[in-house]
């Protein structure tokens, strides 16, 4: 705006603010006082203000700022091609000459470019901008040219600039590759992908990891092969197989769909085929199969689809057979395939390389070349499973083709094997014998057997693992056990005898061996030796595993000597006893008295029984009373049962006890003893809580309808009350305890707040209430305590007309005694009854019985 003199209007209200900057023109504040007072008038002589104010002062940031901002928004809804933008435009050139350093200038003037759709101007002002601004103030320009450059079809130009920006920020790359993806420039990303995965310092604002960057790239490249047109694309997909391991299989069929977009067909199976024989775990193995498999359905349907509208050319049908065969193949080889990715992770896995072999049925060429290979490849220290049963199918498969010497070859090679574990090689020893044995060389199994347990030249530890296998096998319990089943079938009695006592000897024996040697002996008749060897046995082992020997070796000599030697089987029996733990005590014990019974005295068998209910465990000591009670019954009679079953009573716990009692209750009842089965039941009445054990009382009451009467019967229900107190209130009474020394230390609510009409003070009140004296009888309770600090009351226990009338009536008469009529001598002393009691009476006849009196 070109300013002269003519074109400055002075009105009346400006003349204080000219005068003001008459004599300050360079205040910032009196120039923004005289706008700030134009600011509702004409806009044209606002302008002037501003105008004259920058020709002041033409490196004011803040009059220039406020200036543009007034300029733009007078044109703010006009036509872009109003003359008046032009002129803001010359406003904005005329404000960068003083304010080129001032980034919100150049955005706003770009933004204003940028709104007037001038492209090239606008790209220019940019330049400029990042020309005349510090690098430091670069970030707040670059945002708006890159959405200006990427706002309009302008490729090659976004492209350079953002090449530009990547310089400066080259963690802004992800958002590059995104642009150039969607304006179709595929193979510049392509190579912006493959300089992120492989340049270290690049870390992406999105948080994408370098494989998740891989997997995108690889996926561009195969799904757009020419628009990518990359030279090294298999090298990259190549690379990021050895890089990254755990997503092989993806990365192949990602290689494979390139060569397939790019119509390799062979190529691409080619790919597949590779990746069948080199992926590592099941789920790559399993994404690839897939893959594979949908690319050879998809090919053999589009293959038919094209013979069918060739009208069966027999050169097309005889390719289409072709592609069913291997489409078929490889359908058939998935379970083989997927076998070799199993071994490919463990080659020593003993159970896969046995079904690979079951894979292999009806192709013995195939088989034998397996086991070959399975047996080269398995390293015996490394070995997954049972690496012996490898050897033991390989030489039953020459034995099941009637090739017997190659069967015995492999198991020859068998045992030199450096196993892990000693019973491997006893069981391959084992094999090699039954197979002689099933093709009827038994001489040849036995020295088999002898050549297996033959001691090395020096003597070695069968647990010492520095030792091979095949110096400590001669300690092995299996072989030698299958080598004195051979004796027993095939040899003689003396060798087979030397084989047990060379077992024994080697102290590698078992109970179940030393008994199995104990019955051979007494299969022929050598009973003394089998009781000789059973000893040996019992010297070896120590409880609980000697128990079957000692039931056996018992047993045997019971059945043997009978009654014949019964000094010597109490020996015995007192020599497994003097150790044997209450848990093994039961049939042993049994066993002594039944021998007693039968061939001894019953008073010793009697006192074995007793004898048992002190060693069994608590559990078991009950069923041992009651065989003790049944058989002290069969020899004594009823009658003397009566101390067992107190014993019992006292022994066992409260259940076991009760069941005793009540037993024993109606025993005494059968007998005819009344009164002794009362008193048993008044005994177990004390461990009986009539909440539980209803069983007890319901039969007691029985009881009593049968043979008692009114006052047997009030007994009974007392007692039966008294329990239920009894186990009622021992909770009350703790609480009562507490409750009676917390208000000793620190008192009630009631001494606290007298007035008020709490729970407490009630229950006291009415506990007072029912433990007031009778007035009538003032005897019957203890005066309160003197002075009234204390709220509680207590009762004296005094005993009452009542109680005593109770305390009589529990004394039942026995039905069968003889009235003598007589008083009872212990009267109270303080009974004020005035009866006259006579001093004299007759002695009733009834004493007499038959007697004649005198």
């Amino acid at each position: 705006m070109i300013m002269d003199a003519s074109t400055i209007v002075i009105e009346t209200d400006d003349l204080q603010y000219e005068e003001e900057l008459l004599r300050n023109p360079f205040s910032v504040k009196h120039w923004l006082r005289y706008i700030e007072h134009k600011k509702d008038g004409v806009p044209k002589k606002l302008n002037i203000v501003y105008e004259r104010a920058l020709l002041q002062m033409p490196g004011s940031y803040k009059l220039w700022h406020l200036y543009l901002r007034l300029r733009m928004q007078q044109v703010k809804g006009r036509c872009i091609t109003d003359p008046e933008y032009e002129s803001v435009n010359n406003t904005f050139e005329r404000a960068l000459v003083f304010m080129h350093k001032m980034p919100r200038v150049w955005i706003d003037y770009c933004q204003f470019l940028i709104n007037q759709k001038k492209i090239t101007r606008t790209r220019k002002t940019f330049d400029r901008a990042l020309c005349a601004l510090p690098i430091t103030q670069h970030n707040r320009i670059w945002p708006l040219y890159l959405k200006f450059v990427m706002s309009y079809m302008i490729p090659e130009t976004a492209v350079r600039v953002w090449r530009r920006y990547l310089k400066l920020c080259p963690e802004d790359t992800e958002d590059y590759i995104n642009y150039l993806m969607s304006i179709g420039r595929l193979e510049e990303a392509a190579k912006k992908y493959e300089w992120c995965v492989n340049t270290d310092t690049f870390t992406s604002k999105y948080g994408k990891s370098k494989h998740q960057l891989w997997s995108e790239l690889c996926e561009l490249i195969s799904k757009n092969p020419q628009e990518t047109s990359l030279k090294n694309a298999e090298a990259i997909i190549r690379h990021g197989l050895q890089r990254y391991t755990d997503q092989v299989g993806m990365l192949w069929n990602s290689l494979a769909e390139y060569y397939i977009i790019s119509t390799l067909f062979e190529r691409a199976r080619d790919v597949y085929e590779e990746a069948l024989r080199s992926v590592m775990t099941v789920r790559d193995f399993t994404q690839v199969f897939d893959a594979y498999a949908q690319f050879e359905e998809l090919m053999l349907k589009q293959r038919m689809e094209e013979v069918a509208l060739m009208d069966g050319d027999e050169e097309e049908e005889t390719e289409l057979e072709l592609r069913l065969a291997r489409y078929e193949d490889l359908i058939q080889r998935r379970p083989l395939l997927l076998n070799s990715v199993m071994l490919r992770q463990n080659p020593h896995n003993v159970l896969e390389w046995q079904k690979r072999v079951t894979l292999y049925e009806g192709k013995p060429k195939m088989i034998v070349a397996t086991y070959m290979e399975a047996v080269k490849t398995i390293d015996p220290k490394q070995a997954t499973g049972k690496l012996y049963s490898l050897w033991v199918d390989f030489a039953k498969f020459y034995e099941d083709n009637d090739q017997i010497m190659d069967a015995r070859i492999i198991f020859q090679r068998a045992t030199e094997v450096l196993y892990v574990k000693v019973d491997d090689l006893a069981s391959v020893w084992c094999e090699w014998a039954e197979l002689e044995i099933r093709h009827d060389n038994e001489e040849e199994a036995l020295k088999l057997m002898k050549r297996a347990t033959a001691p090395p030249p020096h003597k070695v530890a069968y647990n010492d693992e520095s030792e091979p296998v095949q110096r400590r096998v001669y300690k092995s319990l299996k072989l030698w056990s299958m080598f004195a089943d051979l004796e027993e079938s095939l040899g003689t009695f003396k060798s087979c005898k030397a084989v047990y006592d060379r077992i024994i000897d080697l102290r590698i024996a078992t109970p179940q061996i030393i008994i199995n040697y104990g019955m051979y002996l007494q299969e022929n008749n050598y009973f003394e030796e089998a009781f000789k060897a059973y000893e040996k046995g019992i010297a070896l082992f120590k409880w609980p595993y000697v128990y079957d020997i000692w039931n056996t070796y018992l047993t045997r000599f019971l059945e043997r000597y009978k009654g014949t030697k019964i000094e010597r089987a109490r020996d015995l029996f007192e020599q497994c006893l003097e150790k044997c733990p209450p848990k093994y005590a039961r049939n042993l014990y049994l066993l002594y008295a039944k021998m007693e019974e039968d061939h001894g005295l019953a008073r010793h068998a009697m006192q074995i029984y007793s004898r048992s209910t002190k060693a069994v465990p608590p559990e078991e000591k009950l069923s041992i009373y009651n065989i003790y009670l049944q058989h002290a019954q069969q020899i004594y009679g009823v009658t003397k049962t009566r101390e067992i079953y107190q014993e019992a009573i006292d022994d066992l716990p409260d259940e076991g006890a009760r069941e005793m009692c009540l037993r024993f209750a109606e025993m005494e009842c059968k007998l005819g003893e009344i009164d002794r089965a009362r008193e048993i039941y008044v005994y177990c009445s004390q461990i009986c809580d009539p909440r539980v054990t209803a069983d007890f009382w319901a039969k007691w009451t029985d009881f009593e309808v049968a043979h008692g009467n009114e006052d047997t019967m009030k007994e009974l229900l007392r007692i039966k009350r008294s329990m239920q107190a009894k186990y009622n209130t021992q909770v009350n009474m703790m609480s009562a305890q507490m409750l009676a020394s917390a208000g000793t230390v620190a008192g009630t609510v009631s001494d606290l707040a007298p007035g008020a009409k709490d729970g407490m003070r009630m229950l006291e009140a009415r506990a007072f209430a029912m433990n007031k004296p009778d007035e009538q009888n003032p005897s019957s309770a203890a005066p309160a305590a003197q002075g009234g600090g204390s709220k509680i009351l207590f009762v004296r226990g005094t005993t009452t007309k009542r109680d005593e009338d109770v305390a009589d009536t529990a004394r039942t008469a026995n039905p069968d005694e003889i009235d003598l009529d007589e008083e009872d001598d212990d009267e109270d002393e303080d009974d004020e009854d005035d009866t006259d009691i006579p001093q004299q009476r007759e002695v009733p006849s009834a004493v007499f019985g038959q007697l004649k009196q005198e």
